[in-house]
């Protein structure tokens, strides 16, 4: 079995920048979503090239009409739990040795907890999940695949690990009600603006700010 590689990008290393559209309906994230040709904080290289193929076949995907759904964090293999789904990838591309990307969020509850956290001023990162085989020597990355790339939210202390969003929230005491909330909030300003309220208190909690 090929080995899970996943990479974790903050948000300030990510650039993430977010957009809106149609009139304020629809919201994205954007930025780096992998590096390339530099060894990273797991002592992994992405070649270029490597990087290039994994990006082309995420668009044949998209372009190919499959939707390419993200998590909020990623568990421990290469599944896509739709409880978890929060966002799908629009599009991605190379710029020089990185790859960069687009995502939605939907209005799922974790999508809906996710533009809340971005609308309190939350600053999230990314992670890319995939497989491949890395050279025990260098490090170098081949036959590398991206299945898909999760958000995850940065810890206020540096170079810890990231919070795990969906864990602190299933095992906080009103986790499950914040996430009947957000399945109820895409209509409902009320629960909208109370959704938000808990979330902060939720943020201070877990420290991510």
């Amino acid at each position: 079995m090929r080995p899970i590689l996943v990479e974790n990008l903050t948000y300030d290393q990510a650039q993430v920048k977010t957009e809106v559209a149609n009139e304020g309906r629809d919201l994205y994230m954007k930025g780096l979503f992998i590096e390339g040709d530099k060894k990273n904080h797991n002592g992994r290289i992405y070649g270029r090239d490597q990087i290039a193929s994994a990006v082309k076949q995420i668009n044949e995907q998209i372009t190919g009409g499959y939707s390419v759904l993200g998590e909020v964090d990623h568990p421990a293999n290469l599944r896509i739990n739709l409880d978890r789904v929060s966002h799908m990838i629009d599009k991605m591309w190379c710029e020089g040795p990185n790859g960069y990307g687009k995502m939605k969020i939907l209005p799922t509850p974790m999508g809906n907890i996710v533009r809340a956290m971005l609308d309190s001023g939350v600053k999230l990162g990314v992670s890319s999940r995939g497989s491949g085989e890395v050279d025990d020597t260098s490090g170098k990355v081949s036959d590398f695949e991206i299945v898909t790339v999760d958000i995850v939210a940065q810890p206020s202390a540096p170079n810890a690990y990231p919070t795990a969003v969906y864990e602190s929230l299933m095992n906080m005491k009103h986790g499950h009600k914040m996430l009947g909330m957000a399945a109820e909030v895409n209509e409902n300003p009320k629960v909208q603006k109370y959704l938000k309220s808990e979330l902060l208190k939720f943020i201070d909690e877990i420290k991510i700010r």
